[in-house]
């Protein structure tokens, strides 16, 4: 069993969902990188999303995109990301770690290559933003034989057969983008997420993740009305951007810490 399925597994058992934070490797300096991961787990993360720096995203609204120009002015590289990740298991060896970024990098580093070096470092789950599960049939079979789960999005606009295609592929978690549009957007509907979130579940047994617009604790305690999971990234980027370094962990605590009493509420 998986760490992911565990992890949902028992939070499904206590009657509580998942938070899952996003954090762009990198930003803002790489040495902080892993003292963010380890301050998301104390403020209550179920589940990690590290995002792997890209300078063409598609995907990624002006703040996440801010935070991938800074990590690459750092110098971060997928490479690096995994040592992030080796860095963190050290003291941190049960919560889960899910990369998250663009086919590119990995491509370039080579798929065989990227998937060895993801499981010698215990990496959980991988979302490619850009690769369809028709076009990754090879790359999500071999993530599942090296025991991680290939982690798929659903749109506003999937349609009956993309969902049933996704669900066929997907591993670990569905990831359901709750808005027509990049991160960081405002106004999603919980009217059309929650329609949208109960036509999915009849299709899977998968846990159901939401993300893109949720930003604060009754925009993620509405989610979590009828999704296992509520992912927020955007808002926490803000959030490091606004503290500068210095106050960067603390700032990400204080965020973090009322969503998650609400979630719990």
């Amino acid at each position: 069993m998986s760490r992911i399925q565990a992890r949902f597994d028992a939070l499904r058992a206590a009657g509580r969902k998942a938070l899952i934070p996003y954090l762009t490797a990198g930003d803002p300096t790489p040495v902080l990188t892993v003292p963010l991961l380890h301050a998301m787990v104390e403020a209550g993360a179920d589940i990690l999303e590290l995002g792997v720096p890209f300078s063409d995203p598609i995907a990624d609204g002006p703040v996440i995109q801010r935070s991938s120009e800074r990590a690459l002015a750092n110098g971060v590289g997928l490479h690096d990301v995994i040592e992030m990740v080796r860095e963190f298991r050290s003291r941190d060896a049960q919560t889960p770690v899910v990369l998250m970024g663009y086919a590119n990098p990995i491509e370039a580093m080579g798929i065989e290559r990227f998937v060895r070096e993801a499981k010698a470092v215990g990496v959980d789950g991988v979302i490619v933003v850009d690769y369809p599960p028709e076009e990754c049939t090879q790359f999500a079979a071999l993530a599942e034989q090296n025991g991680i789960d290939p982690i798929f999005l659903l749109a506003p606009t999937s349609t009956d057969r993309r969902i049933k295609e996704v669900v066929r592929v997907g591993r670990g978690y569905l990831y359901y983008v709750s808005l027509k549009g990049v991160t960081g957007a405002a106004n999603i509907d919980l009217t059309e997420v929650a329609a949208r979130i109960l036509k999915i579940r009849a299709a899977t047994r998968l846990p159901i993740g939401v993300g893109f617009g949720i930003r604060d604790a009754e925009s993620a305690r509405r989610v979590a009305e009828t999704a296992d999971a509520v992912v927020i990234g955007s808002r926490i980027i803000q959030e490091i951007e606004a503290a500068g370094p210095e106050q960067a962990v603390a700032r990400v605590k204080d965020l973090m810490r009322p969503i998650r009493a609400a979630l719990d509420a």
